[in-house]
């Protein structure tokens, strides 16, 4: 026996809004994902500076301050590579505690050796994160296959959000550079740790104006990764079409089935 006329078109329509109704889970994925890719990307631009062919551009480009106490270029390169080399192997601080100088003198303090056993700790847990956040954007490519196109909108949202950290992040460093370094460090390391004199190693090899260029690098990096992520998930009026498409195919198949 059929039902009466309007009860027909009352479940046809529910059935057609539930079809059209998107389910939270992908929604909730597109966010994270938003949050979550400034912090991927800001990790893997640190990893390509942390390396030493950044410390051999920083050294060699023109204009990059020297020494006052007597490294050559040579000599801030090797002793410099010691100290990038330690933050990527898995060697304990004896790696750096034992250089010297060919006087026999040690070639960091002990003090120095110690932050950067802080600094190797940071470092690894930033790396350890990175890969956890790269599993979770390969797992939410899998998981949002169905859904189309909602992949390249959460990477379309989080390049929005990245290229806002930047900006907010470049004013306050220019606002005060000095200020801004402090608070950086005071986050990750004690207060009295990071602190060290002009004639310590440490500073001999990376002044002031390597941590600037570092972080320029960075933020250039990050900045125009969002860029292009920006511009190839900019939903134009082809892509748009083409995910309806996708989608009116989809649910087509979803009625089809449903009526067999």
């Amino acid at each position: 026996m059929r039902p009466p006329q309007d009860e027909v078109e009352r479940r046809t329509a529910q059935r057609d809004a539930v079809a059209r109704s998107k389910p939270a889970g992908p929604r909730v994925v597109q966010v994270l994902m938003a949050i979550l890719l400034p912090f991927l990307l800001l990790i893997a631009a640190v990893r390509l500076v942390a390396s030493p062919v950044f410390l051999w551009i920083e050294y060699y480009r023109p204009g990059f301050p020297g020494d006052g106490y007597g490294f050559t270029t040579d000599d801030r390169l090797t002793y410099g590579s010691y100290a990038v080399d330690y933050l990527a192997n898995l060697s304990g601080p004896r790696y750096l505690g034992n250089l010297v100088f060919p006087s026999g003198d040690h070639l960091f303090t002990a003090g120095e050796v110690s932050h950067m056993a802080d600094v190797k700790g940071v470092v690894f847990a930033a790396y350890a994160a990175g890969l956890v956040l790269l599993l979770f954007f390969v797992f939410a490519y899998f998981g949002l296959r169905k859904s189309k196109g909602a992949f390249v909108r959460g990477l379309f949202a989080g390049a929005f959000v990245t290229i806002g950290i930047i900006v907010a992040l470049a004013v306050l460093a220019a606002l005060g550079w000095q200020q801004f370094f402090t608070d950086f460090h005071r986050i990750f390391f004690a207060n009295g740790t990071w602190t060290f004199r002009l004639e310590d190693t440490l500073i001999r090899l990376f002044p002031g104006q390597f941590w600037i260029d570092s972080a320029l690098v960075i933020g250039v990096l990050v900045a125009l990764v969002a860029s292009l992520l920006v511009i190839f998930c900019w939903p134009t009026p082809r892509r748009r079409a083409r995910r309806l498409a996708a989608g009116d195919d989809e649910n087509a198949e979803e009625s089809s089935a449903h009526a067999e």
